[in-house]
């Protein structure tokens, strides 16, 4: 059901890999609330995803960008500018890999050079993608920059091994660009921290099935979804959230704010009782 949320409005949504990709249900949201955008991915994740399809169903153009270089920023922006026919109003960055966490590194015996990789490509770029659109002026007065995070940034999940340190510099990356930009063009800036959703990357982290059962039981309202994902994201990008700015806002059932849930100490307790 559309409510015309974006009518009239520009975007461009980075990192949607396939129909299980948090960002490929923002795009479809955003466009279904009345938006034109553009789609961008690394030239990899191009080859390898599908995300021509969604270019297709939702007549966007896909503009192939390495999020680490600049270089590849200044053409994204430029060009989005250019098939837009104007300034964009908003932008949403998921982008996130680290190699140790692919390779099954222990924390303990990180690759550090792969730690530094997977800070460039997981937070650094958001930064890279803010400061490209400010030098550019790439962005309307009031409009809208999200970034997808995870409350690893806070609490300790050990198999999320240094993903969690590029969470918590991608949320003070925020708060920093988002003071800078709130006084300058009125832009607010924000992370989402989602509920563990079943992604392609996301089903990648050793024990993800586990603990995404354990987080559902935890949660009050239960894991949110990646369909739920991208209707907040849709709000944050519109005209009703213009004093929201440089918040890491949970969107995650309730997980975040439980200490322990009845239910979940019911679970171990069958699992372990004698019959």
């Amino acid at each position: 059901m559309s409510h015309n949320l974006l009518s009239g409005k520009r975007g461009i949504i980075f990192g949607a890999l396939d129909d299980m990709s948090i960002a490929w249900k923002v795009a479809e949201k955003c466009v279904a609330e009345g938006a034109t955008i553009t789609l961008t991915n690394a030239p990899v994740a191009l080859r390898f995803g599908k995300i021509q399809a969604l270019g297709e169903k939702l007549n966007a153009e896909i503009i192939p960008a390495d999020a680490t270089s600049l270089e590849d920023m200044e053409n994204l922006f430029s060009k989005s500018m250019e098939i837009l026919g104007g300034k964009v109003d908003f932008v949403l960055h998921s982008i996130g890999m680290s190699l140790n966490v692919r390779k099954k590194r222990a924390y303990t015996d990180v690759k550090h050079d792969w730690m530094q990789k997977t800070f460039d490509i997981s937070a650094i770029s958001f930064h890279k993608m803010m400061q490209t659109m400010w030098k550019l002026d790439a962005i309307n007065e009031g409009g809208s920059i999200l970034a997808l995070t995870y409350m690893a940034a806070q609490r300790t999940f050990p198999d999320y091994s240094e993903m969690a340190e590029s969470k918590a510099l991608l949320e003070s990356f925020a708060r920093s660009f988002g003071y800078h930009y709130g006084i300058e063009k009125g832009v607010r800036v924000n992370t989402i921290s989602q509920s563990p959703t079943k992604t392609t990357a996301g089903s990648g982290v050793k024990g993800f099935d586990v603990f995404f059962d354990y987080a559902d039981k935890m949660s009050p309202l239960g894991n949110a979804s990646a369909d739920e994902c991208a209707d907040y994201c849709a709000v944050m990008f519109s005209d009703y959230t213009k004093k929201i700015t440089m918040q890491n806002l949970y969107h995650d059932g309730g997980f975040s704010s439980m200490g322990m849930n009845p239910a979940v100490l019911d679970m171990e307790k069958g699992d372990t009782e004698e019959v």
